[in-house]
């Protein structure tokens, strides 16, 4: 069982830790799909194959991997409370990387800060996800990261609107072909133009951070408290943990559809024709967004969180037969969900991609209660093990990037995410009920 330090569970609120971990989840998102619209924009500055502009993925994600265990024993040492501003510190840093990196268009520095910026991240999803679960009763633990899903996909819907409003206006003017038929010294002049207007929003970014370190530090935010020091006797590490393994395998899956569906939806797009492509990781997200509207309306009072993972890996599977195989010939559609004046040209297939995030919305608040159940003492290792599957959303989308390389065709590589819901599948039928690897 888990209480708050000091304090018999019931007895203090939970409004102010979700409120404080409610902005974290924002900043989360607001960082995270910010991807989606850098990979167009640093494509174009750094002149790059598709190939190699998911490296932008590959550099913010496998920080969680690489960092995830350091962290979590920072998080030992200090608590989840100081390992938090330890964490946006570090994120600090990250932000203020983008301004060496846009003065110069490196994009070997932009991976750098991209990567530190994973690494802040890192510290702070290992700290508030456990916290989230925690701060109230197991049965609904999906439902209140649910709740936090909807801030941090808020933020993703409202980050790339932005980044097209502030740095990609007038973006048509930098297209490769058009930077092509520049001689040398106007086409070096043109990608310093645009390389320079991500410097003053990194710059906010890191103003924000270092506000947040102070709130974060000086709130009355409580520490959790694990109890059951002397339960699992039998069990000498987390790997003895059938249930976490097989959540970390999952999440990682998911994490590599879920960067799939919101930072390749840009550059399907564009390769389509569509004219508003940096802004469609926007689309993505409203879809991720009504997921967890679903999730905080019915669970756990209509289904309970292992039914809401076994419809998120059928409707996910659903999703990429029609991404696949749909048509790639554009259709007027009428909503406010595609352009500014609610109707715009889109492909079938591009929708189907889009609505990837309504199906698999629900995974990550599932998976996290389903696999930290009854830890106790193992906790921090067994969400520091969760959080290094965030790393499928570094290795994935270079694998759905190099398929649609290869054939030339990006269509064909949504089939990627297909095994990755069926694995999905697995976990919400059997693997999550394993409490010994010989069940």
């Amino acid at each position: 069982m888990t209480a708050i330090k000091g304090t018999p569970r019931g007895a203090q609120s939970s409004v102010l830790p979700m409120t404080i971990i409610g902005i974290l989840f924002f900043i989360f998102g607001f960082v995270t799909w910010l991807n989606g619209s850098l990979i167009p924009f640093l494509k174009i500055i750094c002149e790059l194959n598709e190939f190699q502009a998911l490296f932008v993925t590959f550099a913010f994600y496998i920080a969680y991997t690489v960092m995830a265990l350091p962290m979590s024993s920072i998080l030992k040492r200090t608590g989840y409370k100081d390992g938090m501003a330890i964490g946006l510190a570090i994120m600090v840093v990250g932000s203020l990387l983008f301004i060496p990196a846009a003065q110069t268009a490196n994009y070997i520095l932009f991976l750098v800060a991209l990567f530190v910026l994973g690494t802040g991240l890192t510290i702070l999803q290992t700290a508030s996800n456990p916290y989230v679960v925690h701060i109230g009763p197991k049965e609904s633990a999906a439902m209140r990261i649910s709740i936090m899903g909807l801030i941090n996909k808020g933020a993703g819907v409202i980050v790339p609107l932005l980044f097209t409003a502030v740095v990609l206006s007038g973006l048509e003017n930098f297209t490769a072909d058009h930077l092509a038929a520049m001689n040398e010294v106007e086409r070096q002049a043109q990608i310093t133009e645009l390389s320079s207007r991500l410097v003053m929003p990194y710059i906010y970014m890191a103003v924000a951070l270092c506000f947040l370190i102070g709130l974060v530090k000086f709130s009355s935010l409580p520490e959790l408290d694990f109890e059951g020091e002397d339960q699992h006797q039998d069990k000498t590490g987390i790997l003895h943990f059938p249930q976490v393994v097989l959540g970390a395998v999952t999440l990682f899956v998911y994490v590599g559809v879920e960067v799939i569906a919101g930072d390749t939806i840009g550059l399907y797009g564009e390769s389509l024709g569509v004219s508003n492509f940096a802004a469609l990781t926007s689309y993505t997200m409203v879809f991720m967004v009504f997921g967890y509207l679903i999730g905080v309306t019915c669970i756990p009072r209509f289904m309970s969180q292992q039914t809401a993972l076994l419809l998120s890996a059928i409707a996910g599977s659903l999703c990429v037969i029609g991404a696949a195989t749909a048509s790639t010939d554009s259709t007027i559609i009428a909503s406010t969900l595609w352009g500014w004046t609610g109707i715009a040209v889109i492909p079938d297939s591009v929708t189907f991609v889009a609505m990837m995030g309504l199906a698999h919305a629900l995974v990550w608040p599932s998976v996290w209660p389903l696999a930290l159940d009854g830890l106790g003492k193992y906790t921090a290792q067994g969400s520091a093990l969760l959080i290094m599957g965030i790393s499928g959303g570094a290795i994935l989308p270079l694998i759905f990037g190099k398929v649609a390389h290869h054939f030339d065709n990006t269509q064909l590589a949504y089939w990627v995410a297909l095994p990755c819901y069926l694995f999905i599948l697995f976990y919400a039928l059997k693997g999550h009920k394993m409490r010994n690897w010989k069940s």
